[in-house]
């Protein structure tokens, strides 16, 4: 799936969220979406330097995808490649020059971890100007629902999306459902609502 304008979309979604959290607070804030919508809130969640805080309550999404996914997981494949391979040099006997090659060997390899280093790759993707370490997204709980029948954006794609969200630390809840084709359904608001009260402890009220 190409997302030609992810790195404007990201912008405007930033902008939203600043002018959101301003008004009301980050406790008061979910950003979510269908679709292309779903694709650009994972996007500006994944991307959002908005400091060690959880920028938002939660994040949701529906029948959608997440853009960059296979550049982030082979990312995160190679950053433990790397891992393995400098811990094999530590615990090698052999010669070669001690710890000054082993100091050489984890400089680069330690700096951040696997998920950090995706979401740097992400930002340079979107040619973010600002290239914090910021890993807030990991304290943004997600709910993501997908139409088993979806004919437009296939269910893989949104497996995929959580199985790369889980390798980049972010507590997702994924729900399936069969029937469902490229759109939301009472079952999956129904969840959603569910969910957003169990992750935002927002009080139900007389009124709902």
């Amino acid at each position: 799936f190409v997302f030609p304008t992810a790195s404007k979309r990201r912008a405007h979604v930033h902008s939203l969220l600043q002018s959101a959290i301003a008004q009301v607070g980050p406790e008061n804030v979910v950003l979510g979406g269908l679709s292309q919508g779903c694709a650009a809130a994972l996007i500006a969640l994944l991307t959002w330097e908005g400091g060690e805080q959880p920028p938002i309550a939660a994040g949701f999404g529906m029948c959608g995808w997440l853009p960059f996914r296979k550049q982030m997981e082979d990312t995160i494949v190679a950053v433990a490649t790397a891992e393995v391979s400098v811990d094999d040099m530590s615990g090698g006997g052999g010669g070669g020059g001690g710890d000054d090659d082993l100091f050489e060997a984890t400089g680069e390899a330690g700096q951040d971890d696997a998920p950090t280093q995706a979401i740097a790759f992400l930002k340079e993707e979107l040619e973010m100007l600002a290239q914090s370490s910021s890993m807030a997204v990991q304290r943004v709980p997600l709910f993501l629902g997908h139409g088993v029948e979806d004919e437009k954006v296939p269910v893989e794609l949104g497996r995929e999306a959580v199985s790369c969200l889980k390798r980049l630390g972010v507590n997702t809840e994924w729900r399936e459902y069969d029937g469902l084709g490229h759109w939301y359904s009472g079952a999956m608001l129904s969840d959603l609502v569910n969910s957003l009260r169990i992750m935002t402890s927002w009080e139900h009220t007389q009124d709902e």
